[in-house]
């Protein structure tokens, strides 16, 4: 697949697709005689997977970290268990900390109406 076709499937600029091959998230993207890059089915599902991690909020030095011990072999396995273990604890507690703030969000929109009725009666009777 060219550039703009993988740009359209997985709705991201090119110019994104070609930050990722620069710092590393897709180093075997090959590029046809003309230099036109030519993205395979694997090239395809790293961009799947960094797009799903970069919408969780994965750094893209990690998941260069964890692409780079990827091409390195069986002997990474255990680092890069770790990297995942390691983010997923994070997101766990991002996941949290956004649960009790919609909890709060719910309480406040809960008793907003009655909550401004009373702030009202007060300021009119100022």
């Amino acid at each position: 697949m060219k550039i703009s076709e993988v740009s359209k499937k997985y709705d991201i600029s090119p110019d994104t697709l070609r930050y990722y091959e620069k710092e590393g998230l897709l180093p075997n993207v090959k590029k046809n005689a003309s230099g036109i890059r030519e993205y395979s089915e694997a090239d395809c599902s790293w961009v799947e997977f960094i797009k799903c991690m970069r919408g969780a909020g994965l750094s893209i030095e990690v998941l260069a970290r964890y692409i780079e011990l990827f091409y390195k072999g069986d002997s990474t396995k255990e680092e890069r268990k770790n990297i995942l273990i390691k983010e997923r604890a994070k997101l766990i507690e991002k996941r949290d900390t956004i649960q009790a703030t919609i909890e709060r969000l719910d309480y406040k929109i809960k008793v907003y109406d009655k909550t401004m009725v009373q702030k009202e009666k007060e300021l009119l009777q100022k």
